[in-house]
């Protein structure tokens, strides 16, 4: 009864729940690049929109000119979060992806034989 926990649990069941991390962290991943697409987006129309009116193509307006406010700093709020979050989840998927193949090559694997067909 010295054994650790983690050396009872079936190797293969750990394997599983470690596939269903690096699903799970996949797509957190890729939510975060449409964010991150979505905060350039609002960052360049913002910008767009408040260089307009400096130079005169578009009349001043208070209403335009918060909106355009808000898009760029809102753009530099989700682009830092979504991009921080994208790069913590890549680092805990590379490290459960070592994790998972650590524990593959200490499966003790069979040879199958090939069935011939008559």
């Amino acid at each position: 009864m010295d054994e650790p926990a983690a050396e009872l649990t079936d190797p293969r069941d750990e394997i599983a729940r470690l596939e269903a991390r690096i699903e799970a962290l996949a797509a957190k991943i890729e939510g975060c690049r449409k964010f991150i697409l979505a905060s350039r987006v609002a960052l360049a129309l913002g910008g767009l929109v408040l260089t307009a009116t400096m130079v005169g193509a578009i009349a001043p307006d208070g209403a335009g000119l918060t909106a355009a406010i808000v898009a760029v700093l809102g753009g530099f709020v989700l682009l830092g979060s979504n991009s921080s979050t994208a790069r913590e989840a890549a680092d805990e998927m590379a490290a459960a992806e070592a994790q998972r193949a650590a524990l593959i090559g200490s499966i003790e694997l069979q040879v199958v034989g090939r069935a011939t067909l008559h």
